[in-house]
């Protein structure tokens, strides 16, 4: 063999090895990321060929596919569809698919690599093709009772466990029918979607986990609170200045209290009875002592800054860098730039509950093929921990009090031992408040982690505040699943 013909067959021989290899990367490495990549307009129209697996909550469907006599052969329906739209999502004919519909799209279609062996059989068995069926971790006694408690608010419920981060309940208002969105006509999608975009009440937004994030307010305070103790500095007996108001340094920015006056009778307040009646100039002191690189690092604990996937992926709640001395007063009672979603602050008080340890949030509990062989199950997994347990232990009280005899006491459940901490946030001179509950119960034995978020001050404007509002939603929430 002359040099000429060798040097041809070794470029031969790479190009086929080049090809070789790229192939397998696509075809296997990379087919479940292609597979539920949204721009993959191929696999979604592909999906419609086959049974799309059903969604199952507690065993009962809430998303399946029946025959449909048109050209896609399938048509997919949402059981009380605007109760799980911000779980179940919806698959269009056009555009991208949503929720879990989008992130476990490869599963549902049975296009994922698990599932190449049981369409294999079925081929061979001359079976039609199916997808996997997806077990979530909603409680479907909790989803209605959210649903009913939030009622005409504009906002969000989420409910999760502590000891394993599962997710039992999410409800966002407003929202829409998912249905409207499957149906097999283009314009007639492209249309609803464009009105969806249109309503000023953000339907498509899911508030628990994104949309757009409000200021916490004073819920924040335990992010502070928790800086403060891991610190080593304080105690729930550290004192602070109790004036009625509070100027801060190098500005004209008076800081108040939600009352108007001084936290509690005294010259001074304790970091408990800060926590307590919820004020918050105290609170901007303490944050002024602690800097904002201690308060960012106590966040980022608890996961904020971080993005999760839940499977469908959530929003960062955020804190901000490189504040000032006032800056960072603000933002100790959730102020400034400081945002967040529902789902990060339940994650706080879940964390608290769970002696300090904050789990990755989690809505799935197993994926299942069409012969009933698991092909993946979901178990509880640590973020990290975010606090001691005996700042935990001493958060647990705090909270407690907070409810007994504090800012939160409209949580109060006879029977039962709740932690809580309310918000009020502002949003501008003269914009609505957002206000917030989150906590967990039973306060000994935590089994549910729940916060409210309420806009548009719950049609009170700026004389809505949250133990007003918020609260009671969280109080019919627990008592729909404690006293059963």
């Amino acid at each position: 063999m002359n040099r000429e013909l060798k040097r041809v067959t070794i470029v031969a021989l790479l190009m086929f090895l080049t090809l070789f290899v790229s192939t397998t990367i696509i075809q296997y490495v990379q087919a479940d990321a292609l597979a539920a990549d949204p721009r993959n307009s191929r696999t979604l129209y592909e999906s419609y060929s086959v049974e799309r697996g059903p969604i199952l909550v507690n065993g009962t469907p809430v998303a399946f596919s029946q025959a449909s006599d048109d050209l896609y052969k399938f048509q997919r329906v949402y059981a009380n569809g605007p109760l799980y739209a911000p779980i179940t999502g919806y698959i269009p004919v056009n555009g991208e698919a949503t929720g879990l519909e989008a992130s476990l799209n490869s599963y549902l279609s049975g296009q994922s690599s698990s599932q190449f062996f049981d369409q294999l059989n079925r081929l061979i068995s001359g079976q039609d093709p199916m997808g996997a069926s997806v077990d979530v971790t909603i409680d479907p006694v909790l989803q209605q009772a959210a649903w009913d408690a939030l009622g005409d608010y504009t906002g969000a419920v989420i409910v999760t466990e502590p000891a394993t981060g599962r997710i039992l309940a999410m409800v966002t208002k407003p929202t829409f029918d998912p249905n409207a969105m499957a149906v097999h006509d283009g314009a007639q999608v492209q249309a609803t979607y464009e009105g969806l975009l249109a309503d000023p009440g953000d339907p498509l937004f899911n508030r628990a986990t994104g949309g757009d994030m409000n200021p916490p307010g004073s819920v924040f305070k335990l992010v502070v609170t928790a800086a403060a103790l891991e610190s080593g500095r304080y105690t729930p007996q550290s004192t602070f200045p109790n004036p009625a108001t509070l100027t801060l340094p190098g500005t004209d920015s008076v800081v108040r209290n939600s009352g108007g006056g001084t936290c509690g009778p005294g010259a001074e307040v304790t970091l408990a009875d800060a926590l307590r009646l919820s004020c918050n100039i105290p609170m901007a002191e303490l944050g002024m002592e602690l800097g904002d690189a201690a308060i960012r690092e106590q966040a980022e604990k608890f996961g904020f800054n971080t993005e999760f996937e839940i499977p469908n992926s959530t929003e960062a709640s955020t804190y901000p860098r490189a504040l000032d001395e006032p800056q960072t007063g603000l933002s100790a009672f959730g102020q400034y730039t400081v945002r967040a979603t529902p789902l990060q602050m339940a994650m706080v008080s879940a964390a608290i509950a769970n002696g300090g340890i904050v789990m990755n949030p989690n809505m799935v509990d197993a994926i299942t093929a069409p012969d009933f062989t698991p092909l993946q199950q979901f178990e509880g997994s640590e973020f990290g921990r975010a606090i001691s347990q005996d700042t935990a232990d001493t958060m647990v009280q705090m909270m407690v009090n907070g409810v007994e005899n504090g800012a939160a006491s409209n949580a109060r459940i006879d029977g039962v031992s709740v932690a809580g901490k309310t918000g009020t946030a502002e949003n501008g001179e003269s914009d609505p408040y957002t206000l917030w509950f989150t906590g967990f119960a039973p306060a000994d034995s935590p089994q549910y982690a729940i916060t409210v978020l309420v806009e548009d001050g719950g049609g009170l404007g700026q004389e809505g505040y949250g133990n007003l509002i918020a609260a009671p939603v969280a109080k019919q929430v627990l008592e729909a699943v404690l006293n059963t």
